[in-house]
């Protein structure tokens, strides 16, 4: 039960007792009646259950990032990504922070501050995603009396279309892979054709093993609990892929099981994808030295050792899965195969009853991509007569 209590001459407290028995106070009544009904509300509200400790909400937010992050359980990669957004972003502007004195203007504020700093609307997004899940649960365990970010009602409302993903066509898809093979070698011309002709994942690629290739029946298979390499604080370490959906047998057609047979023919590795250094090839680097001269050329910087015009301004390895995805739709394939291909969970219930994929679909899917790829093959063989830049020993052993 809580009580007022003198302490000083002209100064009250209330005394109380906190949920583990312990003994807790509020300083600073002037008289004793304001600190006999301050006890009186302690009281009723203990009794009804809704008390709430003033104490508890003074733990920084640094201090229960500790507990928080231990009770965490998602995938490895993504528990690096809250790790790296808490230590670079949220633990320099609130770490100090007691989590009852975080409100939600201050943190709109912060996110508009992020974001005038150049930071895209969706990692901003991402970083308050993250704080207010921590003060959710921080409300969740008694340690705040309620999470203090809510959906934001203030400001413009925002009618701007979400930019589409940049996609891009077999041919295109082909002149890319053209000329990172240039770049990197030929595998990375490979890795590149084998995401936009399967739709698979970057880290899916990477982590994809000899055992889990069988070019004889033509699928590549995810695996559920090593079907994904993944890259942890510098390191390499092999994980489940991103959703249980993910993982899949993925049919390939005819010309990818012959060049995926080439790559394995270069090194003895169990990994499918290596660097020319026989390393795992890190996706940043990649991306650098790789992915963006060969989809936006190098004609704006003179001085590297390859003339690449521009071919897909913007496309990701990412966006070589969007592509693979506008592609099946294109084709008429229907959203159940889509799904099962790219490890989709199925939309609608129904569909997920009856979520085989009838084998003559299957074969429609891979028919259409041989044709896509043989269309793209015999266009940009032709080119190459006179554009130097696709005459590599890719398209020689494509066309071979």
């Amino acid at each position: 039960m809580a009580y007022a209590e003198k302490c000083g001459n002209n100064s009250w407290r209330v005394r109380y007792f906190t949920d583990d028995g312990t003994l807790g106070s509020i300083s600073g009544f002037p008289t004793k009646t304001a600190a006999r009904d301050r006890a009186e509300e302690i009281n009723a509200d203990q009794r009804r259950g809704t008390f709430h400790d003033p104490a508890a909400g003074r733990i920084t937010l640094a201090e229960w990032a500790v507990p928080w992050f231990d009770a965490l359980d998602v995938a490895p990669n993504t528990t690096a990504q809250y790790r790296s957004l808490l230590r670079n972003h949220i633990e320099p502007r609130w770490g100090a922070s007691a989590l009852s004195a975080i409100t939600g203007i201050a943190v709109t504020a912060w996110a508009k501050k992020k974001r005038a700093e150049g930071y895209a609307r969706s990692t901003t997004s991402t970083m308050v995603k993250l704080l207010t899940m921590m003060l959710a649960d921080a409300a969740d365990e008694r340690l705040i009396i309620a999470n203090p970010v809510r959906p934001n009602r203030r400001g413009r409302r925002r009618h701007e279309r979400t930019p589409e993903r940049v996609w891009t066509t077999p041919e295109k898809a082909l002149r890319v892979a053209l000329h990172a093979a240039a770049l990197g070698g030929v595998w990375a011309g490979v890795l590149i054709i084998t995401g936009a002709w399967t739709g698979a994942r970057w880290g899916e690629l990477l982590g994809l093993r000899r055992p889990n290739l069988d070019l004889a029946r033509g699928t590549l298979t995810i695996d559920p609990d090593t079907g994904a390499l993944l890259e942890l604080g510098g390191r390499f370490e092999l994980g489940p892929p991103k959703t249980a959906e993910s993982a899949r047998t993925i049919t390939l057609p005819p010309f990818l099981t012959t060049l995926l047979g080439h790559q394995l023919a270069t090194h003895s590795d169990p990994f499918v994808f290596l660097s020319l250094e026989h390393e795992h090839p890190r996706r940043s680097n990649f991306s650098r030295r790789v992915m963006r001269p060969a989809a936006d050329g190098t004609l704006d910087r003179p001085r590297h050792r390859l003339h690449l015009p521009p071919v897909q301004p913007g496309l990701t390895f990412h966006g070589l899965r969007h592509s693979h995805k506008t592609w099946m739709i294109a084709d008429g394939i229907p959203e159940v195969a889509q799904a099962r291909r790219l490890g989709h969970r199925v939309p609608d219930k129904i569909q997920d009853i009856y979520s085989h994929v009838a084998p003559e679909v299957e074969a429609r899917l891979l028919t259409n991509l041989q044709h896509r790829w043989d269309t793209a093959l015999a266009t940009l063989t032709e080119l190459a007569t006179h554009e130097t830049a696709l005459d590599t020993p890719l398209l020689q052993l494509a066309a071979a």
